[in-house]
């Protein structure tokens, strides 16, 4: 290699173009190039520089001297210097039948390959042979300066490769276009490459924040003019069919979206089959089945696990009966079903339906207390005295049989007419009321009021639209909530009276606002969100410790061992000191209550997603209208964040509020922005 020769550049492994260039010195292993149809200096390795004219030839058959830039090599000469297609088939054709082709080590030079398929090798046309061959042509090799024809089996497979990459990079520019242009797409229609990109995508749309996006796949959205952002991506898939607008990232990969798998839903079949065969302990269950018993509940629950009776001492004093559904007779502790309700750890309530914790068969079904049908349960036999204090209990493995069962709106009815032969219900209502005093003068806080919930239109179940609901705390609620709460207290006085490790629940004693500080406010929301406040939030303990808010000395949650796997715990350990076992103890029982605690952590995360997403589609759906609100208090002052309640949806909601007001004063509410993809509302108070 000399000064003034010219030489090739072929193209990075990576992608690019070759180029020609001549050169203008060299030092040592380096040569110092000037790219002919750039204009552009460059120092390469020598090693990366294939000779093709030298300075010789040149100058022969240039009038320019050594070392100076070849006027006639521009890209339209070269273009033009072009070998034709059937020249070059040709070629192929004569060399793959010459000796060339029996011995591969050998093969022509550039100069000689040029002057078969040109009829001259002056230094254009040698120029653009060697461009040619550095191109995406399939008949020649080009290696170590040597020209060989490639064997047909060779040519037909590099075809084949180069169709197949041709046809994936017209899908793939295809798959570009649709996203470019937001196009209504099938997933089922799409290569694999773009349905490893959606599979991506759709991963980072679900705001996991332990994933990152790779590069070609941010550089995708950067072609079709789409942000990285998750929420972009949700807007870009969802336009395009590929994301459902309803979509809780929250939910995704977790054990409710996965359902149950096929092995569970075959274990819970072939208990279904079991349900009326004999089961160990049957014989020695409480039959109660005589009683007369009602279950009261919302109109579309059908997990029903709590049922209550009124009974009547020899000397005419009543006693309340708490029935809690038993789900214990047919899921084996430690059985697939059991560990797999411990890994849920709860059942979701959304607004577009029940995430069962266990198969919905038997959650809706055997587990239940149903109506007219004999169900396994758990009994609590409670004696409260003339204040509502508990003066004596029994508890018993049970047989009920639900009389009949009742929506809060039916039992309301009944406890406003008071109709004689329902002398039971009403008699359940006074005792209730007589015990919510008794927790009351122990300082128990009664927090009641409506409570708003967006759901979605059942009535529309393939659409967007979203209902509001109210939930008024009417007379059969509290009486329920009331019989709960006693079922609770009675079952953690057992415990503590055994010394049984149970799922306490506790609250500390919080520092709420002096009854003067709270005659200062306005009676209703503005004085129940002052004591909401200074709340502290609940803790779970294996030891009895007093409950703030309820007024209560110990507390255990015992009533929905269907929907709470706390509640079948209980009812384990309740099992087995009753049957002569040996209960958990402290350490097993809070090594249980650590493993279904990410359950329940999780199941939270979700439904209050659930919740806040809805809201936002509501209010997308109401974007024009104003509601009339009361301040409430500061969230962030600093930021003009407030918490206002809306009487008319029942809701207390955080709201950008301007200038200066106080608790009880009146505002209107507006929605500023508002975007369900995005996890987005912002609301706006103004005084009024």
């Amino acid at each position: 290699m000399a000064v003034g020769d010219l030489v090739g550049i072929p193209p990075k492994p990576g992608g690019g173009e070759p180029q020609i260039a001549i050169v203008r010195a060299l030092q040592g292993s380096r040569a110092n190039v000037n790219l002919l149809l750039q204009e552009k200096a460059l120092v390469l390795p020598t090693r990366q520089l294939e000779l093709l004219v030298s300075s010789q030839d040149l100058a022969f058959s240039s009038p320019s001297a050594a070392g100076d830039s070849p006027s006639h090599l521009t890209t339209e000469t070269l273009q033009g210097a072009t070998p034709r297609r059937r020249d070059l088939g040709t070629a192929w054709v004569l060399l793959l039948n010459d000796a060339l082709a029996e011995s591969p080590s050998l093969g022509l030079s550039l100069a000689a390959f040029t002057e078969l398929v040109c009829g001259r090798s002056d230094p254009l046309h040698r120029c653009a042979c060697w461009l040619w061959l550095q191109g995406p042509q399939t008949l020649f090799r080009l290696k170590q300066g040597l020209i060989q024809p490639r064997p047909l089996q060779d040519l037909r497979k590099l075809r084949q490769e180069r169709h197949h990459q041709q046809r994936a990079e017209a899908e793939r520019s295809r798959w570009r276009e649709a996203l470019r242009r937001r196009a209504t797409i099938d997933p089922q229609e799409l290569s694999t490459a773009a349905a490893q990109d959606l599979a991506e995508l759709r991963l980072w749309a679900s705001g996991q924040r332990e994933l990152s996006l790779s590069a070609p796949t941010r550089q995708l959205l950067l072609d079709v003019h789409c942000s990285d952002s998750p929420a972009e991506v949700r807007h870009l898939l969802a336009d395009m069919g590929l994301w459902p607008r309803h979509h809780l990232p929250a939910l995704q990969g977790t054990s409710w979206q996965q359902g149950f798998s096929v092995p569970l839903l075959g274990e819970a079949e072939a208990l279904l089959q079991l349900v009326e065969e004999p089961w160990p302990g049957d014989g020695d269950r409480l039959d109660l089945t005589g009683l007369r018993t009602v279950t009261i509940d919302d109109d579309d629950t059908v997990d029903i696990d709590d049922a209550l009776s009124l009974d009547w001492r020899a000397d005419g004093a009543p006693q309340v009966w708490i029935h809690i559904a038993d789900p214990g007779r047919l899921i084996a502790e430690d059985s697939p079903l059991d560990l797999e309700a411990r890994r849920r750890a709860t059942s979701l309530y959304l607004a577009q339906g029940t995430l069962p914790m266990f198969p919905e068969i038997l959650a809706t079904g055997p587990l239940s207390l149903r109506a007219g049908q004999r169900c396994a349960a758990w009994s609590l036999r409670i004696d409260l005295d003339e204040e509502g204090a508990i003066a004596g209990m029994e508890l018993h493995r049970s047989w009920v049989r639900p009389t009949y069962r009742l929506s809060y709106d039916d039992a309301d009815e009944l406890l406003e007419l008071a109709p004689p032969q329902e002398r039971d219900l009403l008699t359940l209502q006074d005792l209730m009321q007589s015990r919510r005093a008794w927790r009351e003068r122990r300082g128990a806080l009664f927090l009641d009021q409506p409570e708003g919930r967006i759901r979605h239109d059942p009535l529309n179940p393939g659409g967007d639209g979203a209902v509001l609901e109210i939930t008024e705390p009417t007379a059969s609620r509290q009486m329920v909530a009331e019989a709960m709460i006693l079922a609770g207290a009675a079952i953690a006085e057992y415990g503590r009276e055994h010394q049984l490790a149970l799922p306490y629940r506790s609250q500390p004693v919080a520092p709420v606002p002096t009854l003067q500080d709270l005659e200062a406010l306005p009676v209703g929301p503005v004085r129940l969100a002052a004591i909401r406040k200074g709340l502290t939030r609940g803790q779970v303990g294996s030891r009895p410790a007093p409950h703030f808010s309820l007024g209560l000395e110990a507390y255990v949650q015992a009533t929905s061992p269907i929907r709470r796997y706390g509640d079948l715990l209980v009812q384990r350990q309740l099992a087995a000191h009753l049957e002569g076992r040996t209960p958990l103890d402290e350490g097993a029982l809070l090594e249980v209550l650590t493993a279904i605690e990410g359950g329940l952590r999780e199941g939270m995360a979700i439904s209050r997603e659930d919740q806040r997403h809805w809201q936002q589609v509501w209010f997308a759906e109401h974007r024009s209208d104003q509601w009339r609100g009361l301040f409430l208090r500061w969230l962030r002052e600093d930021h003009q964040l407030a918490l206002v309640h809306v009487e008319s949806l029942a809701m207390d909601l955080p709201a950008h509020c301007q200038g200066t007001p106080k608790p009880g004063d009146g505002v209107l509410l507006r929605v500023r922005e508002v975007d369900p993809l995005r996890d987005l509302l912002r609301l706006e108070a103004r005084a009024r």
